[in-house]
């Protein structure tokens, strides 16, 4: 048996990682722009714990240990592998035996360093944990042992060090526990005395490389993080900071930031600048009323002003994946910075502008460019906003990136607005 499955299983990666390899070259970017395969080589040590015959021992440091295995992650945190790996134990101080494990696992893959931000951090560290079952084959000259198959359960943690888009490497400790098991490690009949058959442990520490597959150039998924753009980011944090501003905890009418007593009984009378007065000495002067309605209008003005400008300077942007009609995930800030505005500027009206990349045909991107700005049209308006105030303008093609760029294409895809 042990002549035909490794083979096979070798085989099968391989088919498997072509197939993959293919199909993201050929689909190009995608819903997600990021690599999903990978090929995995390591070489190391195996420890097979218990059970052994009494008087048989086992190096710590029983070097050989070889796995070959596929990798797919379905998103950038979970995925599954494919592995196949091959053991071969021998005698430390004790009587001489030569016993070879070899099989196969299917594991499920968590990215734990995107899960626990990681980026946040560092840009070349990761950690993938991962765990499932297989099937460990046994063969043992001495005892006429050959193919004692074992179920298996594995379990473990890859420590990754990125050396490019193309791949990285990894340090894997990963720990099997094999049930059914009727034969020590040194190939001897093992008397369980009454056990289940679920003591047996086999551990693998190994160093490698993982081979990332698909467009070159891309981060894959052990590395890809989804961030926004700059300006977008920029434009939040300082409409937030105005927000801030205008913040009133005490609800005295006075703004936190002009307010020197910010936490003024409700309905007490206050100054200009928040402090408390007597009701017996009763009245604010007109003056600075005037003057704190005067800077809120002011500031209001000022802020209605700067969220104008990054609208029509293009900063608010709603995107959309290749091909696709409706926005993506990433785009519900854009879409949320419109209605906030259009609601706090009831006279205001905007022009709802839609955009293609110049992959595939002028006219078909002209009717998609169209189809986008009507679909986000109707969600403002799902939204509460009057769709007489909204203009649906189909622009076509955006030729001013360089179209060979994948990346660069991203950003024409898009819907912009321009406010009236």
């Amino acid at each position: 048996m042990k002549k035909v499955v490794l083979p096979l299983l070798m085989l099968s990666l391989t088919c498997v990682s072509m197939r993959a390899q293919e199909t993201e070259e050929s689909t190009g970017t995608g819903a997600n722009d990021f690599k999903k395969s990978s090929i995995e080589l390591g070489f190391g040590f195996a420890k097979a714990a218990n059970p052994m015959t009494s008087g048989y021992h086992m190096k710590t440091t029983n070097l050989f240990d070889a796995n070959l295995g596929f990798r797919y992650m379905f998103s950038t945190k979970f995925g599954l592998k494919l592995t196949g790996f091959y053991d071969k134990f021998k005698e430390d101080l004790g009587p001489e035996f030569e016993t070879s494990a070899y099989g196969g696992t299917l594991e499920g893959v968590v990215n734990l360093g995107r899960i626990m931000q990681f980026e946040t951090w560092t840009k070349s560290f990761n950690v993938l944990g991962h765990v499932g079952g297989g099937v460990t084959m046994l063969k043992n000259d001495d005892y006429d042992l050959d193919d004692d198959v074992l179920g298996t359960i594995v379990f473990g943690l890859t420590a990754q060090y990125k050396i490019g888009n193309f791949g990285a490497v990894q340090a894997d400790f990963s720990m099997l526990n094999n049930f059914g098991q009727q034969r020590t490690w040194d190939g001897a009949e093992y008397d369980a005395m009454g056990k289940q058959g679920f003591d047996s442990s086999l551990y693998h520490a190994t160093l490698g490389l993982a081979i990332y597959l698909g467009q070159k150039g891309q981060p894959h998924a052990d590395w890809y993080v989804d961030e926004k753009p700059d300006a977008i980011e920029e434009a939040e944090s300082r409409i937030e900071e105005l927000e801030t501003m205008m913040n009133d905890t005490d609800k005295d009418g006075v703004p936190d930031y002009l307010d020197a007593e910010p936490n003024s009984v409700a309905g007490v009378k206050v100054d200009s600048k928040g402090r408390s007065i007597d009701t017996n000495n009763n009245g604010i002067p007109d003056e600075m009323e005037s003057y704190v309605e005067q800077k809120t209008t002011e500031m209001k003005q000022a802020m209605n002003a700067d969220m104008a400008s990054l609208i029509n300077g293009g900063y608010v942007n709603v995107y959309f994946d290749f091909n696709k009609e409706q926005p993506n995930a990433q785009s519900v800030g854009g879409i949320n910075f419109l209605i906030k505005y259009l609601k706090e500027n009831t006279s205001a009206s905007a022009d709802v502008i839609g955009y293609a990349d110049e992959i595939g045909d002028t006219e078909y991107n002209r009717g998609l460019s169209q189809r986008r700005a009507e679909n986000v049209k109707k969600i403002l308006v799902d939204a509460g906003i009057d769709a007489g105030r909204l203009n649906i303008v189909g622009n076509g093609e955006d030729t001013s990136v360089n179209k060979e760029s994948q990346y660069a294409r991203q950003t024409v895809r898009r819907v912009t607005f321009i406010l009236k």
